[in-house]
């Protein structure tokens, strides 16, 4: 298939994606219940900075049914920790919830570690978690999908090829299905993702898989911990793929909440996060449960900005790789487009290190 025609494939089920989500409420409470999307959460009168609702952004993981699901028992555990209402605001793409972010309709989220660098940067976010993570277990990765036969199937016919092969990617900012395999296997081998293929489709990790195990596509980026996912809920087409690569850890994704909460309770949400899974007896088991379905088995850990400082980084070091790569009119404008890298990275670093931002 041609690459308009695999793009034109790509916009015609994203609109069918928005057309479904338009005829089911894209937000429910945490106990279960549809719901008209919410207005803007406003003070309580005469209680200053008191909210009324907290509106969760939900990172699309299969579909928007499926990860909206997998994060209801935390939300619902969270409203009766607050006292007040949770609500899931899931949509189909990284694009769709970094519009939303953008408009100020979500309070807090689970983003990947670029859309968390974008959102702190703006000064929209701050991070008060992230994922707890033990030594000895492995770590989450990046990796290269491909079908286990053939014809395209190794990474030396890729490498000498590419111009062949179809590729199924994530959202450009998804960390492990596009910064992390362009920046640490692509680049690094002269291949520039968006360019060198014959074609690409764009969507989550469970749809690249799916592309890639039902012969839409020849290889796919993805991740070890969707990856895990994916074989669980469709060992059939998970059997038809093998791993050809893998990264080094990524940065993590944390959890994030507006700026502009007032401090307590910021506080306040931190405290449920940290503490979730920690109690002992039923109630610790079944949170323990919920935090195995959110691939979080060990909880979460308090947090700040500065857990961007890896991505930060990385993003830096691929800006530098694109610059390198890419053809100049002269030398002096790759230099001046290398100077804003520095700049930008430097930025990053101050405020991200910047205390009670």
């Amino acid at each position: 298939m041609s690459r308009p025609a695999v793009r034109l494939l790509a916009a015609t089920l994203l609109l069918a994606a928005s057309a479904a989500m338009l005829a089911v409420p894209a937000t429910a409470t945490a106990q279960g219940a549809n719901a008209a999307p919410p207005a803007p959460p406003v003070p309580a009168k005469g209680v200053p900075g008191v909210l009324r609702e907290v509106r969760f952004g939900v990172l699309p993981l299969g579909g928007t049914v499926e990860s909206r699901a997998l994060w209801t028992p935390l939300m619902a555990d969270m409203s009766r920790s607050l006292g007040l209402p949770v609500s899931a605001y899931s949509v189909p793409s990284y694009e769709e919830l970094d519009r939303a972010i953008g408009r100020d309709e979500i309070d807090m989220a689970f983003l990947s570690a670029k859309m968390a660098l974008d959102a702190v940067m703006q000064r929209r976010m701050k991070v008060v978690a992230q994922i707890a993570k033990q030594p000895g277990i492995p770590q989450h990765r990046a990796v290269l999908l491909m079908r286990k036969a053939g014809p395209l199937n190794t990474l030396a016919g890729l490498l000498a090829e590419p111009q062949r092969w179809r590729l199924a990617r994530g959202d450009s900012r998804s960390v492990t299905g596009f910064i992390v395999p362009q920046s640490q296997f692509f680049l690094p081998n002269n291949i520039q993702m968006e360019t060198r293929f014959l074609s690409e489709f764009v969507g989550t990790h469970q749809a690249t898989a799916l592309a890639v195990a039902n012969g839409d596509a020849d290889v796919a980026t993805n991740n070890t911990t969707d990856f895990e996912r994916f074989r669980q809920q469709f060992p059939v087409e998970a059997e038809r793929l093998q791993v050809v690569w893998e990264s080094e850890p990524p940065p993590g994704a944390p959890m994030v909440v507006r700026r502009s909460y007032p401090p307590e309770f910021q506080a306040r949400l931190q405290n449920f996060l940290t503490g979730y899974g920690k109690a002992k007896g039923p109630r610790g088991d079944a949170e323990r449960e919920v935090l195995k379905n959110l691939r979080a088995g060990y909880g979460y850990v308090e947090a700040d900005d500065s857990a961007l400082l890896p991505e930060a980084r990385l993003e830096y070091q691929l800006g530098k790789q694109r610059a390198m790569a890419a053809s100049w009119v002269n030398e002096a404008a790759r230099e001046q487009r290398l100077q804003r890298i520095e700049k930008t990275y430097a930025e990053q670093v101050e405020a991200l290190r910047a205390p009670n931002r």
